[in-house]
């Protein structure tokens, strides 16, 4: 008797984020201009162009604080369904507190600089619900140990803060309620480089610990390079090349593309 075997299957995940078709104007300046991205599940998405090329417009729009002309906006999750855009503000405002964390370039975006970095992460999990002191403080404590922030300075404003510490208190905010996705905007930008170095290896292990589905904004292609599976280049407001990091930086195809790489070797 002859056995078939039967090929192995390949088992395909649909993508988390899913953005389609995307377009942004302010007044004459076309900020974005018909792009669409996808991530899957544990995947890291490096977005990256100059000033100007439309990422960080992006990203809000995948924050919901930016809603375009015209696209969709999906997120493969429970009880989250249709065009994100859509959606009433309030219910954008929930559905940022509970499964979308974001870390800006500028803190004093994220953060209540005055308030304590305990907190500042509490505030994120009031905003989903919780009303307990202790839950609230344990919750806290638990997410900025997650961010390798030292806990003697739980109390501390991010006023008080250097630069490193205040965006580890981001990112302590932005992952307490373990959100899908992880959205970063130029993290280590106005870092010093062993501070930068820091920062990025926290992220690389939250992210191989956790599998957060991260999209990160940055110029600076080192950066790039060392979190991303996938690379997006933008440039006025368009994608022009998209392909896997290695891809990306050992054989760029886009004379755009190439002028970046190169302009960093």
């Amino acid at each position: 008797m002859t056995l078939m075997l039967e090929a192995p299957r390949i088992v395909e995940t649909r993508p988390l984020l899913d953005v389609k078709g995307v377009s942004k104007s302010y007044g004459h300046v076309q900020a974005v201009r018909n792009v669409s991205a996808h991530a899957h599940p544990g995947e890291v998405i490096g977005i990256v162009g100059e000033s100007g090329s439309g990422k960080s417009t992006l990203l809000r729009m995948m924050n919901l604080e930016e809603i375009p002309d015209e696209g969709s906006y999906t997120l493969d999750l429970p009880d989250v369904s249709g065009n994100l855009f859509k959606l009433d503000r309030f219910a954008r405002r929930m559905l940022c507190a509970t499964k979308i964390g974001i870390v800006y370039q500028n803190p004093h975006l994220g953060l209540l600089m005055k308030h304590s970095s305990s907190g500042n992460v509490a505030e994120r999990l009031l905003v989903a619900g919780e009303r307990s002191f202790a839950t609230l403080r344990q919750a806290a404590t638990d997410a900025l140990n997650a961010s390798e922030f030292p806990l003697d300075r739980l109390d501390a404003p991010p006023i008080e803060l250097s630069g490193g510490m205040q965006q580890r208190v981001q990112l302590a905010k932005a992952i307490a309620l373990e959100p899908a996705l992880l959205l970063l905007d130029e993290p280590t930008t106005g870092l010093d480089v062993s501070v930068q170095a820091l920062v990025l290896d926290t992220l690389k292990r939250l992210q191989q610990d956790r599998q957060i589905t991260m999209v990160i904004v940055s110029h600076d292609l080192g950066v790039i390079r060392t979190l991303a599976d996938r690379v997006m280049v933008m440039r006025r407001g368009e994608v022009v090349e998209t392909g896997l990091a290695d891809q990306i930086f050992q054989d760029p195809q886009h004379p755009y593309t190439q002028q970046l790489v190169h302009a960093k070797l």
